[in-house]
């Protein structure tokens, strides 16, 4: 059976005026989801491509339809990313670009990999930011109070996305693959790197706010980091399961709150969460 995936055009507007720490409370927590956001235009594009390049060889027609769903999805995803991304280097991170031009490179190599391994890293990864979905919509209230409203939406919806096409890599995978190995060592891989591509960017961004060097802002990220590995690690046990399959896992109430609240959301309307509402409930700010 095919799943509910909807491509939604959003075009978010990343104005000069928002602050690379968009939530003046966590500048550390800023700056990881900043580092994030630099790798999603890498990425996003290299899990397209091998998808893509699977199809030929998956016969179910619904599971092609979701293929056609994860890439429009995806491809919204990275194309908002590269935006936020250009204004971050325009407000005082020029640095980035040699981040970026390290990603480009190692995305470059990594397609001269074998389709299986490929679909095995996309597969491996899509099964990490379920982990991260779970901590982001969980902790919202903390993460997100008093936030800017534009990177807010932007993190919650990529969310909510994934959840939607949480399972479509892992099935083209078993379906060209299927090899358990092959799946516990992409996940391993997938997230080891991604997480060390992350680093990349939200390192230089702190060593040019000058945090870097500073103790107290250094245990305040690993404490982040540590909290990101104690609540993405349970989604991750479960997947290295033999008889795993991502849509065993419940969606958090909040992603269906966040589709009927879209749903019912003006035409041409952004849906900008109101991050002072209490709880962060998908209630959109008026345009």
């Amino acid at each position: 059976m095919a799943h509910d995936i909807e491509i939604r055009t959003i075009p978010f507007q990343f104005s000069g005026d928002i602050p690379a720490v968009w939530n003046p409370a966590m500048p550390e927590w800023s700056h990881m989801v900043n580092g994030a956001s630099l790798a999603m235009p890498y990425l996003e594009p290299f899990l397209i491509r091998n998808l893509r390049e699977a199809l030929p060889d998956i016969e179910d027609a619904e599971l092609r339809e979701d293929v056609r769903a994860f890439v429009g999805q995806e491809a919204q995803h990275f194309t908002n990313h590269r935006r936020y991304n250009e204004m971050l280097k325009n407000n005082g991170y020029p640095d980035l670009a040699i981040v970026e031009a390290s990603m480009t490179e190692g995305y470059k190599r990594l397609s001269t990999r074998s389709l299986g391994w490929r679909l095995a890293y996309t597969a491996g990864f899509e099964t990490m930011t379920m982990g991260i979905t779970e901590w982001v919509i969980n902790d919202r209230q903390h993460l997100f109070h008093d936030a800017d409203p534009v990177i807010t939406s932007l993190i919650l919806w990529h969310m909510v996305e994934e959840t939607e096409h949480k399972s479509v890599a892992f099935d083209v995978f078993q379906a060209v693959s299927g090899s358990y190995l092959l799946r516990v060592l992409g996940l391993v891989y997938a997230s080891m790197h991604v997480g060390f591509l992350s680093r990349r960017g939200y390192v230089a961004m702190l060593k040019r706010d000058g945090r870097w060097t500073q103790l107290r802002s250094r245990l305040r990220l690993w404490r982040m980091v540590g909290k990101f590995f104690v609540k993405a690690a349970p989604a991750m046990l479960r997947a290295l399961l033999p008889g795993h399959h991502p849509d065993a896992t419940r969606d958090p109430v909040w992603v269906r709150q966040w589709r009927d609240a879209y749903s019912n959301l003006e035409s041409g309307q952004l849906p900008l969460l109101n991050t002072r509402h209490a709880g962060i409930e998908p209630v959109f700010l008026r345009a």
